[in-house]
């Protein structure tokens, strides 16, 4: 698997997650929420100090490290080995996301999130990738050498 690959798919994932926290820091105030598709998806601002779904509010500095310590992981294991296109691609998509939220964490304390689907919990673009990567990294691992 080509190294321009993984880092193609992990750089955008960290462009496209830090500008839409960006954008989102300048349209919405904090809490505030608009409605996109009513009752489905909405728009809001919420800066949450805790990991998936706001659980473990005050462990800013164990995601901190968590997210350093897999981001330098996937590194060891993406220069060393050489996975499949899918174990590949969930790789760079944890990678890009473990990336967008580290930064966030390291530079403000918190997680800037900004998608709400239906009465799930407020999520962005990081999280996205992360739950996509891991998905198709354990349908890699499943599947084996192939």
């Amino acid at each position: 698997m080509a190294r321009g690959y993984v880092w193609a798919i992990s750089l955008t994932v960290l462009a496209v997650d830090q500008g839409a926290k960006a954008w989102i820091t300048g349209f919405l105030g904090l809490g505030e929420r608009r409605d996109l598709w009513p009752g489905f998806f909405q728009l809001t601002r919420v800066h949450n100090p805790g990991a998936a779904f706001g659980i473990f509010p005050q462990g800013t500095t164990a995601f901190l490290v968590t997210s350093a310590i897999v981001s330098l992981g996937l590194l060891f294991y993406l220069g060393f080995f050489r996975p499949t296109r899918l174990k590949a691609t969930g790789s760079a998509l944890i990678l890009g996301g473990a990336l967008g939220n580290l930064v966030d964490r390291a530079r403000l304390g918190y997680v800037i999130d900004l998608f709400a689907l239906g009465n799930f919990t407020v999520f962005n673009v990081a999280d996205a990738a992360l739950v996509l990567g891991l998905g198709l990294l354990g349908l890699g691992l499943l599947r084996g050498h192939r």
